[in-house]
């Protein structure tokens, strides 16, 4: 379905083709059948990944299709452009933040996949595709590269073909999993091998999980399964780097599934414990290793914290 609506413009839920792939070079319609591509998934496997992506609720903003607005996508419904444009009405340049948030991510996978040698990438959160998806940044530096993408909306499972376009040296798989979860994800990765170096991609997701759940203990756990030499890109948005953050994540909050959480850079640097510092070590994204013909940020301009890290 062709579609020339501009982000901030409305549209029915039943307008929306939640199966159709253009912009991402899709031409046909998304079922169970095409998760074959996916590997050697039974009817029943199929069968309930369909089921999911049939139960999308649209009544009820959700992170990854507000992201997708802020980034100027398709992939969303009223109530995500609402709360998505209650929090630009007190962080105007939030745009900004998310597209240095998904420049970063393309910087830390160029450096991981070209100067430090990794090979292996599991990426957590991996929210719905777009430009410079992390096995394409991956697989240009380094072809036989190998990528797992995990996340748990089924609309971002709607999109899962996208995400298995590998080059033919490389590989890619999907797992329609929790965060939170992370034996299951080890257990699923099946074309990660946990003898060698993986570099752990967890960018713009764990301020949606809440103290009480203890999110330090799920990273260290990811990171307790991966062999000395994998890293850690993480980025997570501030809650010291703006005054305007609290007054935006209440807004962001009382609209969505699943709440956010800021961190300051000191709560921020405490998923990195144990780990060695890739220079500039814990800055804001648009700092780390900026590309000098990337985007220009305004004047004090602020983005959220990041860094990548090595486990010795």
């Amino acid at each position: 379905m062709a579609d020339d609506r501009q982000a901030g413009e409305s549209q029915d839920p039943e307008d929306l083709d939640l199966n159709e792939e253009e912009d991402l070079g899709g031409d046909e319609d998304f079922g169970a059948g095409d998760f074959d591509d996916a590997g050697d998934l039974d009817e029943a496997e199929r069968a309930r990944r369909a089921a999911r992506i049939a139960q999308i609720d649209t009544s009820v903003a959700h992170p990854a299709r507000v992201y997708d607005y802020w980034l100027g996508g398709k992939d969303n419904f009223a109530a995500d452009r609402e709360a998505a444009e209650r929090v630009l009405a007190v962080v105007p340049d939030m745009r900004f933040r998310v597209r240095a948030n998904r420049a970063f991510l393309a910087r830390a996978t160029k450096y991981l996949a070209g100067e430090a040698g990794i090979k292996q990438f599991l990426d957590i959160g991996t929210g719905i595709p777009s430009a410079n998806n992390t096995h394409e940044v991956a697989q240009s530096a380094e072809p036989e590269t190998r990528v797992v993408y995990v996340d748990n909306d089924p609309i971002v499972l709607s999109h899962a073909r996208a995400l298995l376009a590998s080059g033919p040296r490389g590989a890619t798989q999907y797992v329609d999993g929790d965060l939170r979860e992370s034996d299951k994800i080890i257990k699923a990765a099946a074309i990660l091998d946990f003898s060698q170096p993986i570099a752990l991609m967890l960018l713009g997701i764990m301020h949606l999980v809440a103290d009480d759940e203890d999110p330090y203990q799920i990273v260290a756990q990811l990171m307790d399964a991966l062999p000395p030499g994998s890293y850690l890109a993480l980025s997570h948005p501030g809650s010291d780097t703006h005054q305007g953050q609290a007054e935006a994540q209440r807004r962001y909050n009382e609209r969505v599934s699943t709440p956010q959480q800021l961190r300051s850079r000191d709560e921020v640097m405490r998923f990195f414990e144990g780990l060695e510092f890739v220079e500039p070590g814990l800055v804001q994204v648009h700092l780390w290793r900026p590309d000098p013909t990337g985007e220009v940020p305004a004047a004090g301009a602020v983005s959220a914290w990041g860094a990548a890290a090595r486990k010795p």
